[in-house]
Formats: structure tokens, C-alpha cells, sequence
């Protein structure tokens, strides 16, 4: 399974994508379509027309990884954004692939620190 490191983006480009694109396709579309690095560690999430497939595209030790996933029934509930991208969070793509629609999903708020000022003891 796909586990991300803490302070990883990750990248859903929100137009319908061809699944027949492999590591070249997908990285031409992150850096002419995202303006973005494929190399830079980040991860980018593509989904086809018929949203029943998904591949995420990463880099990691010296090379590409594409990790894809293909549903038998259903399809991935996502939300339609204007734009080319929207950020996601490691919970928001949970959700995806576990089937669960994010607009059903009740957020509450939550503190956000950034780290400074706590010191380790």
C-alpha cells in the first residue's frame, strides 16, 4: 500500500485523464498542465472519464512509481473543481479509494500548529 511521508502534497488533476499514459504521459501533464516538479517527491493523482480508474504518480529513490488501481463496480467519488488541480490531504485520497464520497464527509475544525515554539524534552 501507498504510504506517503508527513509533509508530503498531494496533487489531483482534476480533468479526466487517459489511463493508457504511463510515467512519461503522466509527467509531461504534472509539468505543463500543474506547473508542478514530478521529481519533487509530491505525489499527483490521476482519474479517467469514467472514474473507475485511478493511478498516482510519485518519485522516490531515484525513480518514478506509479501505483494504480482499477474498480469492478462503482466508480471514485470526487469532487468537480474549476482549474487543472486541487490539493488533497493523505485523508481526502483514503476516502477516494475507499469508495466514500468527500461531500458527504462533515469536517470539524481542528488546530493546526506549526511546529515552533514547542521544544523537545
Amino acid at each position: 500500500m501507498l504510504l506517503p511521508e508527513s509533509g508530503v502534497r498531494l496533487w489531483r488533476y482534476t480533468p479526466p485523464t487517459n489511463m493508457r499514459k504511463s510515467f512519461d504521459g503522466l509527467g509531461a501533464i504534472v509539468r505543463q498542465k500543474l506547473a508542478e516538479d514530478p521529481s519533487s517527491g509530491q505525489l499527483f493523482v490521476f482519474i479517467n472519464r469514467r472514474r473507475t480508474q485511478m493511478k498516482v504518480l510519485y518519485f522516490e529513490h531515484g525513480g518514478y512509481c506509479l501505483w494504480s488501481k482499477r474498480l469492478e463496480q462503482s466508480h471514485f467519488h470526487c469532487n468537480a473543481r474549476d482549474g487543472n488541480k486541487q490539493t488533497l490531504s493523505w485523508t481526502d485520497l483514503k476516502l477516494i479509494i475507499e469508495g466514500i464520497d468527500l461531500r458527504s464527509v462533515r469536517r470539524f475544525k481542528r488546530y493546526k500548529g506549526t511546529g515552533k515554539g514547542r521544544s523537545a524534552v
